[in-house]
């Protein structure tokens, strides 16, 4: 496995494993009202994703099977819209960071270890909003969300992931004072 020589301490402050997908079809008040699944902890396994989760072992979802999102991003945004405070978890991402530039983490390995070992997992492709954040989140959520919505990720490595205080380790330096920040995608040269 790669080195990874950057150190963080950071803060699992929330957790998510989702055996139905729940925001399906067109935004519901009724499905938006009911309460977010919170988990203490979560098992992953490597190539497959969360254990309960709906994407687990699913041969489409291997690459993006765990997403992580960065709470700043959406404490970021909510302040931007006046509103707030909102549940990290609203936004479905399976794992929820403080103090991480999770953004900068697209296409790079990481680690997380919250003191059971560390899980390894591959940045992939940013984990776009649907047109549910902003009836679950705020009016202006889903646009707001764009290039801060969080990273999928393909898990490397089996292991358990705890709510609280962990260690990210990643190939690339980080700036935990860039974790609300938006990324936006670079602009297109004329032909």
């Amino acid at each position: 496995m790669e080195e990874l020589p950057f150190r963080y301490d950071v803060e699992v402050v929330g957790l998510l494993a989702s055996p139905a997908h729940r925001y399906d079809g067109r935004p519901d008040a009724g499905t938006a009202a009911l309460p977010v699944e919170s988990r203490e902890s979560i098992e992953v396994r490597a190539d497959l994703g969360v254990v309960g989760d709906r994407y687990f072992g699913r041969p489409a979802h291997r690459d993006a099977s765990v997403t992580v999102l960065a709470v700043e991003s959406l404490e970021e945004l909510a302040a931007e819209l006046g509103s707030g405070p909102w549940d990290p978890l609203a936004a479905r991402r399976n794992v929820v960071l403080r103090g991480a530039e999770v953004e900068a983490l697209r296409g790079q390995p990481f680690g997380i270890d919250c003191g059971a070992g560390e899980v390894r997992l591959d940045g992939g492709r940013p984990a776009n909003p649907c047109a549910w954040m902003d009836l679950v989140l705020g009016p202006g959520a889903h646009r707001g969300m764009r290039g801060r919505g969080g990273v999928r990720c393909r898990p490397r490595t089996d292991g358990v992931l705890r709510l609280g205080p962990a260690v990210l380790r990643s190939a690339v330096p980080l700036d935990a004072a860039r974790a609300g920040g938006a990324v936006r995608p670079a602009a297109r040269r004329p032909a």
